[in-house]
C-alpha cells in the first residue's frame, strides 16, 4: 500500500505546504536525509492554533495542534520529495510546546505528532524525539514541530 493510500485510509488530507514566515527554506535534502524546518499547527481553514498550555488552553487542544504540525510536516515532505513513498524512516521529531511555567505534560502533547507518524509510516514512523516547553512560539502558535527523515534515492 502506498503512503497516499494509507493517508486516505486514515482520512487525512494534506494541505498545501505552508510558506516560510522568515528567512529560511522549509526543507533541505542532503546525504540521504531530509531536514525539515519547524511547522506550525494550521487548521484546515488556514488559521493557526494558538495559546499556551496550562494557561488558556489544555493539553488535549495542544495534542491536536501537534498532530496538525505533523500533517504539515507530511505536506512539506511530499513537496520536497515528490512522494511520501520516498521516506525510509522518520528519524527524529522536535516538538516545542508553548507552556505556562506549571505545565509539565509536553511529552503527552508531542504524542499527537509522534502517533501520527507511526500511523502513517508504521514501524518506519517510530523515531527519536524531544518535547520541550517554551514560553512563546511564532505567530502565538501553541505547538511547533520539526523533523529529520531518512530518504530513499
Amino acid at each position: 500500500m502506498s503512503i497516499d493510500q494509507r493517508l486516505a485510509e486514515l482520512g487525512i488530507v494534506l494541505p498545501a505546504p505552508a510558506a516560510p514566515v522568515a528567512a529560511y527554506v522549509p526543507a533541505i535534502e542532503a546525504g540521504g536525509m531530509l531536514y525539515l524546518s519547524g511547522q506550525l499547527p494550521f487548521r484546515a481553514d488556514g488559521t493557526v492554533m494558538t495559546g499556551r498550555c496550562g494557561e488558556d488552553e489544555n493539553d488535549g487542544y495542544a495534542r491536536e495542534a501537534a498532530e496538525r504540525c505533523g500533517i504539515m510536516l507530511l505536506a512539506q515532505i511530499k513537496a520536497a520529495l515528490g512522494s511520501l513513498d520516498r521516506v525510509e524512516r522518520v528519524v527524529r521529531l522536535g516538538v516545542f510546546v508553548a507552556s505556562a511555567p506549571h505545565f509539565f505534560a509536553q511529552p503527552q502533547v508531542a504524542n499527537g505528532a509522534s502517533e501520527l507518524m507511526q500511523a502513517v509510516f508504521g514501524e518506519a514512523g517510530r523515531h527519536a524525539r524531544s518535547a520541550v516547553g517554551v514560553p512563546a512560539l511564532p505567530l502565538n502558535a501553541i505547538v511547533e514541530a520539526d523533523a529529520v527523515v531518512a530518504v530513499r534515492a
